[in-house]
């Protein structure tokens, strides 16, 4: 599109009658242009390093999904951690995962990260942390009436509502 806009001003069309042939505005037209004319076909190609850093890879954040696949730090002696070989020493954590331990445990492993950005990383990726599973990869349990079905399908995770629910609809 970019060279396109180029092109068309080289045929000698104004900037109102490219927007028009390329569908877009005139103020894009006239940005590619003008950064055309200073950089060349440099000024054509998209600028990194636009927005701010992650402060965490890729992999940090592939860690903290990973954590809550693994036993959380409050179960019974008998019960060991299969990330750390820990086992709790009393029974004040509470038997799952919290946003706190989490974040706790990210920590230890040497990730510096905050109670709000490992909630975010969560959500973005669909991990239920309470339950220590993963809601798209839940598997609807066999009935207890009938026999288990072969392969059990996985069960997609509910839909979110993008609006508060009313009474209007009564």
């Amino acid at each position: 599109m970019r060279a396109r806009i180029v092109e068309l001003s080289w045929q000698g069309l104004r900037v109102p009658a490219i927007a028009g042939e390329m569908g877009c505005g005139e103020k894009t037209v006239r940005r590619w242009l003008h950064r055309f004319n200073r950089s060349g076909l440099e000024g054509l190609e998209d600028r990194g390093g636009q927005g701010r850093k992650r402060r965490i890879t890729e992999s940090e954040r592939s860690r903290i999904v990973g954590l809550v696949d693994y036993a959380p730090p409050g179960r019974p002696l008998g019960e060991r951690n299969d990330h750390s070989g820990r086992a709790a020493a009393d029974g004040a954590t509470p038997p799952q995962w919290t946003l706190d331990a989490l974040v706790a445990e990210a920590r230890r492993l040497g990730i510096d990260v905050g109670r709000s950005q490992v909630r975010r990383i969560l959500l973005a990726e669909g991990v239920d942390w309470h339950r220590r599973s993963r809601s798209r990869a839940r598997v609807v349990p066999p009935s207890p009436a009938g026999p288990a079905p072969a392969a059990a399908a996985p069960v997609p995770p509910a839909a979110s509502r993008p609006y508060a629910p009313t009474s209007a609809g009564r």
